[in-house]
């Protein structure tokens, strides 16, 4: 601390901050902002966005007492209580066995073991990945869980914090997967839903403290981090373009995509956005300078891998995602960044300037591709809008072998939009509790924020929150769950949304 008070260039930073900060403080620009601040609150509070945030609704309400909740609620905890049993009917055998006490040991340690279940999943590369995994892995970190509430009564799994809607959500997954149009196609599917919820509710209840879940985000961005120096690494030497994912007239002389370790550059793109903001919660709410230092370093070959992905939904997503979070952390500063941002898009390398500029461009080819896929699906829609076709891709490509095909002679893999995706596959009621869950979650995620009085949780939340946001736009126009790796890390987000939505709640206990 000495050799940086005695060092002439910090010195020199630090006048010229304090000068600018002066100069700030008495700027008409500052003044403007404050207004616009001002006016926007003043209009966000009196809106009927903010009174339904606010208020809790009549489901929620009812659902702490009743019989839905409870039988859920035990039906989840019939492992853990199966377990218990068995220990406490062969103590003895139980305790004297090495394997046993070692496991039970370690399910006291699952939040670790699901962050290290995050890291290796991002780290491994595409030719080696397995779907499998990932639903091996949800279920092993489960079972250690499960196997920690041996000798802890007081030990279980709690879903209150999901609400209601979660179970609406998984109950239209089940009838989606045995009302489908081909069930034997959609089991598959059923088990990655399946392991995304188990990672969810591992976020959840493997967590007991705000450190605890610091190192499970911090397992889930040191993943990404590898990933991203990686795809650093491609963007160096570069990589082979792809006439598929790019115009080629309209982004002459741009570069290959990096995609790092995944299968292509919007995979790759979906990652960062939701875990990058994750990385700036734990800046903010690091205690030490180190740890803040080690969160910047992680910054850099993160923004510049999403850079040189060159995904304009993985742009638009970020931008969002930083604007949620500023607004959540300081609102005044909304206003301020968004002219930063506007003043520094002509100073961005030639290739990303051009890339955005074809934003919205009715002649690029990938925009006509997907105006196309929403026609085919439509056309489909008109048959199964109520009931859906079933869980999964593979349902939904082998029903569009029915209808007409694309102007390509090609018929859809996917809708290339989340929440269509999930119309099509669980039908009108799936689609609905959808979106129910993802505004309940919201909704608790702002409410908690605003809430709670621990700066810590707050900034990890808001990060949390800022990411979910980022994703939900992207869902807007990228079908995100076609690769799985990226549907579980969205389930993983919504779990550390709602861990930090049951800490908000105990702090308030307390």
């Amino acid at each position: 601390m000495t050799m940086i008070q005695n060092s002439f260039i910090c010195c020199l930073l630090l006048s010229l901050r304090q000068r600018f900060s002066a100069l700030w403080e008495e700027s008409s620009t500052r003044q403007v902002c404050l207004n616009i601040g001002r006016w926007i609150q003043a209009k966000v509070g009196a809106s009927v966005l903010c009174d339904f945030v606010w208020r809790e609704g009549t489901l929620p309400r009812q659902w702490q007492d009743s019989l839905f909740r409870r039988l859920f609620t035990w039906v989840l905890n019939l492992p853990c209580a199966l377990v218990r049993w068995l220990h406490k009917t062969f103590e003895s055998l139980w305790d004297g066995s090495f394997i046993l006490r070692g496991l039970t040991a370690w399910g006291g340690l699952s939040f670790v073991f699901l962050g290290l279940f995050m890291l290796v999943m991002l780290v491994a590369p595409h030719s080696l990945w397995n779907n499998a995994y990932g639903f091996l892995g949800a279920v092993a970190v489960t079972a250690l869980f499960i196997l920690g509430c041996a000798a802890k009564p007081e030990r279980s799994l709690n879903v209150d914090v999901f609400g209601p809607y979660m179970l609406l959500y998984l109950l239209c997954i089940f009838y989606a997967l045995v009302c489908s149009l081909s069930t034997s196609l959609s089991i598959r599917f059923f088990l990655f839903h399946a392991a995304a919820f188990l990672l969810a509710l591992m976020a959840v209840n493997s967590v007991e403290h705000l450190d605890q879940l610091r190192v499970v985000i911090g397992l889930a961005v040191a993943g990404i981090t590898v990933a991203a120096v990686y795809g650093c690494y491609q963007g160096y030497v570069g990589v082979e373009v792809v006439a598929s994912l790019q115009d080629m007239k309209l982004n002459e002389g741009m570069p290959g995509r990096v995609y790092s370790l995944f299968d292509n550059a919007n995979n790759f793109a979906e990652l960062l956005v939701m875990l990058i903001p994750l990385d700036v919660g734990l800046l903010f709410s690091a205690k030490s300078w180190k740890g803040r230092l080690a969160c910047l370093v992680v910054l850099v070959p993160c923004i510049v891998s999403i850079g040189e992905t060159y995904s304009r939904s993985g742009w638009i997503g970020l931008a969002l995602a930083a604007c949620v979070f500023i607004a959540l952390v300081n609102w005044k500063l909304v206003p301020v960044m968004l002219v930063l941002g506007v003043c520094a898009i002509p100073f961005l390398p030639a290739t990303i300037y051009n890339r955005i500029l074809t934003i919205g461009n009715t002649k690029d080819s990938s925009t006509q591709y997907r105006f196309a896929i929403y026609e085919a699906t439509a056309n489909l829609m008109k048959d199964y809008w109520v009931r859906g076709v079933g869980l999964g891709t593979d349902v939904l490509k082998k029903a569009f072998a029915a209808y007409p095909t694309m102007f390509d002679g090609n018929s859809p893999t996917h809708t290339h939009n989340n929440y269509l995706q999930m119309w099509c596959e669980t039908g009108i009621a799936g689609f609905a509790a959808f979106l129910t869950l993802l505004l309940y979650t919201l909704k608790s995620g702002v409410k908690t924020f605003y809430g709670s009085r621990n700066k810590r949780l707050r900034y990890v939340l808001a990060g949390a929150v800022a990411a979910f946001c980022g994703i939900l736009v992207i869902s807007l126009a990228e079908y995100t769950w076609f690769y799985p790796r990226n549907m579980f890390t969205y389930w993983f987000l919504f779990g550390v949304i709602m861990a930090c939505v049951k800490l908000g709640h105990q702090e308030k206990a307390a």
